[in-house]
């Protein structure tokens, strides 16, 4: 899907009919990749890199444009399971137009505060400073439902909180490797500053991009470092409930075994003291019950020291 915006009160305003010099592509048909190989001359292994999830931010100069490949997240929704998932944007900066290739939803363009955007240099840092500020949301949204997740397990130990955790913990990691590849892009983009044509207000806000970036993979690390040491100390209180749950059961065991050996030697087909005693069934149950006492005592008592 082509659409082509133009810059309005600080927003970006599609305007199919006027000559707008912001052309997105989302999701291209194959006519329109053909457009964008033939008339736009963007190199297919770029055009390819921009709609690849996997691919890592860089920065390139070809002889009519720059190119920007960046990592945005992806929407969240209920189908996907506790997994944050991330996409690739393919920015082509040309000297009169902008040309941006991406597989998410177009409208997300038109959410994004462009300001006072004069030029397109600025405009693609307020495009990748967008990206920084959407991971930074969803780093928010992944704390509050670990928080919920965390509080679940607490009250039931259920192997899908952990699956949800485990997962959650993935999606970090992903999160982690994002951030730190638009950071390496960012450092790029600062080093050529001339060759891309960054203005001295240019330079300014890409250094507040740059420290936006830096806050952004800190919390990252945080989150990531705080979920780990969770599902750590997770295992070690299941392994740990399970030693108790063994523990018990072995005195149960020894409770029971005990008087069952009391009676099982006087139930044997050989000679033995009482079997004429009117009351040899009571002493013998006795026996047994006492027995099965002092096992539970000296268990009860070594636990206590």
């Amino acid at each position: 899907m082509q659409k082509k915006y133009c810059v309005v009160n600080g927003k970006l305003r599609e305007n199919d009919g006027g000559p707008c010099s912001v052309t997105v592509f989302s999701k291209p048909t194959e006519e329109e990749k053909r457009h964008i190989l033939e008339d736009l001359k963007i190199d297919e292994h770029n055009l390819t890199s921009s709609l690849d999830p996997d691919e890592l931010s860089r920065v390139e100069f070809d002889p009519e444009h720059v190119v920007a490949i960046y990592s945005v997240p992806k929407n969240y929704s209920a189908a996907d399971e506790f997994l944050f998932k991330g996409g690739t944007v393919g920015a082509f900066l040309f000297k009169d137009r902008l040309v941006v290739i991406t597989t998410e939803d177009p409208v997300i363009f038109e959410t994004i505060n462009v300001g006072r955007a004069s030029t397109h240099t600025a405009l693609l840092l307020k495009l990748i400073l967008a990206a920084i500020i959407h991971f930074r949301g969803h780093l928010k949204v992944v704390a509050a439902i670990a928080d919920e997740v965390q509080e679940k397990i607490n009250r039931a130990m259920e192997n899908r909180y952990l699956i949800h955790l485990f997962t959650i913990e993935k999606s970090l990691v992903y999160y982690l490797n994002f951030i730190h590849s638009n950071g390496l892009l960012l450092e790029k983009m600062k080093n050529n500053a001339a060759r891309i044509g960054l203005t001295p207000e240019d330079m300014e806000a890409l250094d507040d991009i740059i420290i936006e970036n830096a806050q952004c993979l800190k919390q990252a690390e945080i989150h990531s470092n705080i979920i780990a040491s969770l599902m750590d100390a997770r295992a070690s209180i299941v392994a740990n409930n399970l030693n108790v749950i063994m523990r018990n059961l072995m005195i149960i065991t020894l409770a029971v075994m005990v008087p069952s050996l009391v009676v099982a030697l006087f139930s044997m087909n050989v000679p033995l003291p009482l079997p004429e005693h009117i009351v040899a069934f009571w002493i013998v149950a006795g026996m047994a019950t006492v027995s099965a006492v002092a096992v539970l005592a000296y268990w009860l008592r070594k636990w206590r020291t």
